[in-house]
């Protein structure tokens, strides 16, 4: 029997991921969460053999929470199932450890065997996202640029992230304009949301 937890903040889809696999003859579900912040207290607790998270959760994302799970539960495979086809959260998923990286568009039928290919030890990718993300390369910001790019999404004032971050000013304005020269873009809010959109944040 294959343990899985599912990371899911929509109750509707995780109840209906959860019924449905449930109903697989080879598949017991051991968890449900509904936000970022239980992942990993969930897991350590119940033990399952696969995780699927979503990317966009409440309190931290599907891929902050990956790499920490990933160190806590290391026999755990994880797919990341979403909605959000972006070639950055495809890129980031891989290298913090996923073993696939999955667009919720599919039938469960898919999902099921994609949680078997896992557990036999295959990396499992959507083919198109796969291509696109060696098209689109790695991301261009540094961490410390992406987290000020992220807490600027919204139209967050300079001293509002400064504060978030426990920078000064000026050291925000710095990585933003860096933001701004490695995207491309004419603004901060321009590079915030190129790099959303490519999924760099």
């Amino acid at each position: 029997m294959i343990r899985v937890m599912i990371a899911e903040d929509q109750g509707m889809m995780r109840d209906a991921l959860a019924l449905l696999l449930g109903l697989e003859d080879d598949l017991e579900i051991v968890a449900q969460v509904s936000s970022g912040d239980a992942i990993v207290p969930a897991a350590t607790e119940h033990r399952p053999d696969v995780a699927l998270l979503d990317i966009e959760l409440p309190g931290r994302s599907g891929l902050d929470v990956l790499p920490v799970l990933r160190a806590a539960l290391p026999e755990c495979v994880v797919l990341i199932v979403t909605t959000f086809a972006r070639p950055g959260y495809l890129r980031r998923a891989m290298e913090a450890g996923a073993a696939g990286f999955l667009v919720k568009d599919g039938p469960v039928e898919e999902l099921a065997a994609a949680i078997r290919r896992a557990m036999a030890g295959e990396r499992i990718l959507d083919p198109a996202l796969a291509a696109a993300a060696l098209n689109a390369g790695p991301s261009p910001l540094t961490d410390r640029e992406r987290d000020v790019l992220a807490a600027a999404l919204g139209g967050a004032t300079i001293a509002d992230v400064a504060a978030r971050l426990h920078l000064s000013e000026s050291t925000v304005r710095n990585y933003l304009s860096s933001a701004i020269g490695k995207t491309n873009t004419r603004n901060r809010i321009e590079a915030a949301q190129l790099a959303r959109h490519n999924g760099w944040l």
